[in-house]
């Protein structure tokens, strides 16, 4: 999920020359740790985290368990690389989080209350739909205390309980959210303070293959075959995970705005893919001239669920190795559809929703990688699964 303040800083004026053809990169299978990696610290061991995967039609978010406290209370968290700051259910919500576990600070001797009280609005949301105005809302209130995640203590951690939110988030799954953005902060910088390699890996794995997991501090080699393939985060990128795109494509072509250097976000806790009106009709127009905008729901496009099926619909998007290579990381014609949209049980929803201003991957892409987001280096890596 991405916090409407982000978006003031997604503008890059990189330009790159390209004197080659970029080619989908096909990984030897053997298991390696990347030269000049953050890997090489190992005061705290890496730990692997189980996240469950919330599914409704598709795959919506990937939460697991945290505790917070002492003694520790167990709150559920979507682990987010769009934002950067912890923040769950407390039982100073009430009404408002009645469906979610909430966080009871009167229970935490640890617990310090810092008075500040702030709110977050949110540019997406928990899943396919676009977010309308202010739907996407927290009223938080700062406070300290021990998180402990994957058996990894941190003390004297900033977090904010949520003591209102809008009826968008009270039906999900989790309690919270979990930051984890490009420059460490909160339990992941005291991790780091104590010696945790400053890195985590992402398997986000679609609901039918399951077993989708969050590594702190380290790779989990088990979940894929070969050497990642890494590309530096673009100067200026500050807290935000983002890399420079000369180009997409649509099963294998391209126009002249998809040719078109962009910088794109990688968002954990977004479900799809957001693009420009321009950009996204523009894939659209490749794939079939029957997508069009469903004016029920501004910002999204559908198309009849019963030509889903018949229609190739691969995207790739073009990026640069640390190497100086071109490489591409696809989306599979199986993400075309993101299920069949609620006032219309037969128009099917496709993968990518407009918002002029913001190029933005998520779910539909990150769940056939391995990921790996080196906060040290600077950096972003890509197996496939």
């Amino acid at each position: 999920m991405l916090p409407a303040l982000c978006l003031g800083l997604v503008s890059l004026s990189t330009t790159f020359v390209w004197g080659q053809n970029p080619q989908t990169i096909h990984l030897q299978s053997r298991v390696m740790t990347p030269p000049g990696s953050s890997l090489r610290r190992r005061a705290l061991p890496p730990s692997n985290v189980p996240l469950a995967d919330f599914f409704l039609g598709t795959d919506l978010q990937w939460f697991g368990n945290i505790s917070v406290g002492t003694p520790p209370q167990d709150i559920t968290v979507v682990f987010d690389t769009g934002s950067s700051s912890l923040e769950f259910a407390s039982t100073l919500c009430g009404q408002a989080c009645s469906q979610q576990i909430q966080f009871d600070p009167s229970k935490s001797s640890t617990f310090v209350d810092g008075g500040r009280v702030t709110s977050i609005t949110f540019a997406t949301g928990v899943g396919v739909d676009p977010v309308v105005g202010s739907n996407y809302k927290l009223t938080l209130r700062s406070g300290v205390d021990t998180v402990t995640v994957g058996g990894l203590k941190a003390n004297s951690v900033n977090l904010f309980l949520i003591t209102d939110q809008t009826p968008t988030f009270n039906v999900d799954p989790f309690s919270g959210i979990q930051g984890l953005s490009a420059t460490a902060q909160g339990f992941f910088a005291s991790l780091i303070n104590q010696g945790l390699p400053s890195l985590f890996s992402l398997f986000l794995t679609p609901n039918a293959i399951g077993h989708a997991e969050l590594t702190i501090g380290g790779v989990d080699h088990t979940k894929f075959n070969g050497d990642p393939t890494f590309a530096t985060l673009p100067a200026g990128s500050s807290s935000t995970w983002r890399l420079v795109s000369p180009r997409l494509s649509v099963n294998g072509k391209t126009t002249a705005v998809l040719n078109t250097q962009r910088s794109i976000i990688f968002d954990s806790g977004t479900s799809n893919i957001l693009f420009s009106t321009a950009t996204t009709e523009a894939i659209y127009s490749l794939i079939s001239p029957d997508i069009k905008a469903n004016p029920a729901e501004p910002g999204t496009y559908g198309i009849a669920c019963s030509r889903i099926s018949s229609l190739p619909a691969v995207i790739d998007i073009t990026f640069t190795s640390q190497a100086g290579t071109p490489f591409n990381l696809t989306i599979p014609s199986n993400e075309l559809s993101v299920g069949a949209f609620t006032n219309n049980p037969t128009l099917c929803q496709t993968l990518i929703n407009a918002f002029d201003g913001l190029d933005l991957v998520g779910g539909s892409l990150l769940k056939h990688y391995y990921s790996i987001w080196d906060v040290g280096a600077r950096r972003l890596g890509f197996a496939p699964i």
